[in-house]
């Protein structure tokens, strides 16, 4: 790259940055089941593998889209490694009730659940649980009915409890 050159995508790459790391935290955040540590970390390993990557193959036409991609899989990957703790199922059914964020180890369960899901069904219950969007916004994505991602998302709720089982307790039931 010329000085010219190398100067422009440098601002870009400022640009960029400033634009999407709010947005990419945020994303990380409530996917890293708590964990501010691991949310800075992965967020701040998204950006250096941009930095990385971008100079070569230029900037993405969603650059966002791309941070979450490599997030996500930074993520998944962690989760992947890191081994489960046992909790009690009354935990679980707490954190199963609303998105894993809140810091606790039955939040963490569920993000390591999430991470050895089929990629469908963890994307499918990450958009409902942790994103937080509707059933008709995600069949519209999936270009399915509601009805199918109903049964959809039964179902991964289904896996990720089995997955999750037994890593519970005794104490209390599951829902």
């Amino acid at each position: 790259m010329k000085d010219d050159e190398a100067n422009r995508f440098s601002d870009e790459l400022i640009v960029t940055y400033r634009e999407t790391v709010n947005e990419l935290y945020e994303f990380v955040s409530r996917r890293s089941g708590g964990s501010r540590e691991l949310a800075e970390d992965v967020t701040q390993e998204t950006y250096l593998r941009a930095t990385t990557a971008w100079p070569s193959s230029g900037l993405p036409d969603c650059p966002l889209a791309w941070l979450r991609t490599v997030a996500r899989n930074l993520l998944l990957n962690h989760y992947r490694r890191r081994r489960p703790v046992s909790i009690e199922a009354a935990d679980l059914d707490t954190v199963l009730g609303s998105a894993p964020s809140d810091g606790t180890e039955a939040a963490r369960l569920v993000c390591w659940g999430l991470a050895r899901l089929k990629a469908r069904e963890a994307r499918l219950l990450e958009a409902f649980y942790i994103d937080e969007r509707p059933v008709r916004s995600i069949a519209a994505d999936f270009g399915v009915t509601e009805r199918a991602i109903e049964g959809r998302l039964r179902r991964a709720r289904l896996a990720l409890k089995k997955l999750l089982l037994p890593h519970v307790g005794t104490t209390g039931e599951m829902r």
